[in-house]
């Protein structure tokens, strides 16, 4: 599990990022809530208009390079582009626009974690490509009539 340290390794570099911003666009910033939580696939997720980023700990402890890198700017980004801009897009010109010219960074939208680590419960759904797990929460859409398919063959996915 994370570590008290990397606990404060995560918020350290937040506030990093923080400084650099309001040198860069030459205001202050109200500084986040960091907190630590287990979010299903997510990395990291920003709460905007609670001024809080939280990161996933299992994540962490096996990317924190990449958490460095690309997760902490990635939700800094979005709490600073609803700072200066309000309600927009969560990964439109203004979000990618910042992490290109505050911390140099590539705005992706997605990580490629291994997510084995996370030990999410998931239901067996099959398509002609073999079987393909879903969420609990997809699954109880399915339940509910909402339909998946494949993303290599284009099937609807059936259990």
């Amino acid at each position: 599990m994370i570590t008290q340290e990397d606990k404060q390794a995560v918020k350290d570099e937040v506030y990093r990022l923080y400084h650099i911003a309001e040198t860069k666009l030459q205001r202050p910033f109200p500084l986040p809530a960091v907190t630590f939580r287990k979010s299903g696939r997510n990395a990291g997720t920003a709460f905007l208009q609670q001024n809080r980023v939280n990161f996933n700990p299992v994540l962490f402890t096996h990317n924190a390079d990449a958490f460095i890198t690309n997760v902490i700017p990635h939700e800094v980004c979005h709490l600073l582009t609803y700072q200066l801009h309000g309600r927009v897009r969560p990964h439109g010109v203004e979000w990618q626009s910042l992490m290109r010219g505050l911390f140099n960074a590539q705005p992706s939208t997605t990580h490629n974690f291994d997510l084995t680590t996370l030990q999410l419960n998931t239901v067996i759904y099959r398509c002609n490509c073999g079987d393909i797990p879903l969420s609990i929460r997809r699954h109880n859409k399915v339940l509910k009539g909402m339909q998946y398919r494949c993303k290599r063959c284009q099937q609807i996915l059936t259990r």
